[in-house]
């Protein structure tokens, strides 16, 4: 008597509950992300084969763009504890005698690079429009007879020794206004700093060799 063979079945996974953990995990991360606070100027930054990547954190950072215009940034470090830029402006706001509001501190601690006079800070922080922001960013002072920039330095490395410097320049700004920087750094005992570039591998091969000369 032959055998009864049974139907030969193809396997089925049921889907539904992996994707409905796909949506949970998605709108989770979608609620819960910041982003990242818009940078104050587009740089063009020079190309360099350095391998070197900059820290996370812990880093001072003056940008300048190809009008020479300066913008400065400081992060709150690794320890979030220590409110680095929150004690950075009230520093500020006592030297240049401008009384911030809880609330504008707090906004400044979330916002990113910067570049106005203490006199437009205000301003700066009150208003949500993105075009207002823009025109008021005309570069921090760095002048003989109001040096706002070697305040804003002094006051972010006592608040963060610990910081790391770094000085991005666009590829087409003028060399004084970089150099102008690096003698402020050197006036507030930085002498040590980085130089923020592009990656810029190159392959050189025989025809790449300069010819010697006899």
């Amino acid at each position: 008597m032959p055998k009864i063979k049974p139907p030969v079945r193809t396997p089925h996974i049921d889907m539904t509950p992996m994707v409905d953990l796909f949506s949970v995990l998605l709108i989770f991360l979608l609620l819960t992300a910041t982003f990242r606070p818009s940078e104050a100027t587009v740089i063009n930054s020079p190309g360099s084969v350095s391998e070197k990547t900059a820290q996370d954190k812990d880093i001072m950072t003056i940008v300048i763009d190809k009008d020479g215009k300066v913008f400065f940034n400081i992060d709150n470090g690794k320890d979030s504890t220590k409110h680095v830029r929150e004690n950075v402006l009230t520093e500020m706001g006592k030297r240049y005698n401008i009384n911030f509001s809880k609330k504008e501190i707090s906004a400044f601690s979330h916002l990113s690079s910067f570049g106005m006079p203490m006199a437009d800070m205000k301003k700066w922080l009150s208003t949500n429009d993105s075009k207002v922001r823009e025109k008021l960013q005309t570069g921090i002072p760095m002048d003989s007879t109001d040096n706002q920039l070697s305040y804003w330095v002094r006051y972010a490395r006592i608040a963060n020794p610990y910081a790391e410097v770094a000085i991005k320049g666009d590829g087409d700004a003028e060399y004084t206004v970089v150099k102008k920087v690096m003698d402020l750094l050197q006036d507030n005992k930085v002498n040590k700093f980085n130089l923020v570039t592009n990656l810029m591998k190159q392959n050189v091969g025989i025809k790449d060799i300069p010819p010697q000369t006899k």
